[in-house]
């Protein structure tokens, strides 16, 4: 996709977590809000993610770069120090953060331990609220926050598991904090995109199938790709779409509409 955007998110800053390489919807994110003029920062997992993720920091030009693993205590609240030390304010949060142990992935909501469900939670869910609750000081002006869910959060996928019921919970996290936060002027959404080769999609059995499947039943028989979901989530973060919020946003070709 060939496009010279207007730079409506210039003078915006805009924390994306949750790049792991240069297939990661969070990296397609990051990519359109520095298309349309934001200034990024960006976290990496680990030591080990940091080859992948670096890269692709300098790329969009980041004037942050942190390591963020929501399970360590206190990472998530050095980041947020670090960007109100360097910038004082921030305008979008974009949590793109999930995970869940590969044999509760595997086995079926009925056999999903309670170990199991209890971190997916923490991991994919509340650490979405923690983000909010230490970004919305920093949205002094307004702002937007952003999470990544799935068609399964509504609709039984199968294969998609205990991912289910914690995307729902996201959702409707999404929805209550939509309601806390708008008096502040900050909006909060959900973007539930279509299936997208990414590393997190290759822990989910039989994925290739649901990709041909997809192509097979949407509406434009085809797949959305990360700069498909970047561009309509950064539409969402623009003063355009400012009396939109609480909403779960489907970037799919339309494949939600068709079972």
């Amino acid at each position: 996709m060939k496009m010279n955007p207007t730079p409506v998110l210039q003078g915006q800053k805009a924390l994306v977590m949750g790049i792991a390489s240069e297939h990661s919807i969070a990296y397609g994110c990051a990519k359109a809000f520095r298309k349309l003029g934001a200034e990024i920062a960006v976290t990496y997992l680990n030591e080990k993610a940091r080859a992948y993720v670096e890269p692709l920091a300098k790329e969009l030009e980041a004037s942050i770069f942190m390591p963020l693993d929501v399970q360590q205590p206190g990472q998530l609240e050095e980041l947020f120090q670090e960007i109100g030390s360097q910038w004082g304010k921030l305008h979008i949060a974009l949590h793109s953060i999930a995970f869940a142990p590969w044999q509760d992935l595997q086995d079926g909501l009925l056999n999903c331990s309670a170990e199991g469900f209890m971190l997916a939670m923490d991991v994919s869910c509340h650490s979405f609220v923690r983000m909010a609750r230490l970004a919305a000081p920093l949205m002094r002006e307004g702002g937007a926050m952003f999470a990544m869910s799935y068609y399964g959060a509504n609709k039984v996928v199968p294969n998609y598991n205990v991912m289910g019921p914690v995307k729902a919970a996201l959702e409707a996290s999404v929805r209550y904090l939509a309601y806390e936060l708008g008096p502040k002027g900050i909006r909060v959404h959900a973007i539930s995109p279509g299936p997208i080769k990414t590393r997190a999609a290759g822990g989910l059995k039989d994925f290739d199938m649901m990709l041909n499947e997809a192509e097979a039943q949407s509406p434009v028989h085809d797949l959305v790709d990360i700069e498909d979901v970047g561009f309509a989530t950064a539409y969402l973060a623009t003063p355009f779409a400012r009396r939109l919020t609480g909403s779960t946003l489907y970037v799919d070709a339309g494949l939600h509409i068709m079972s």
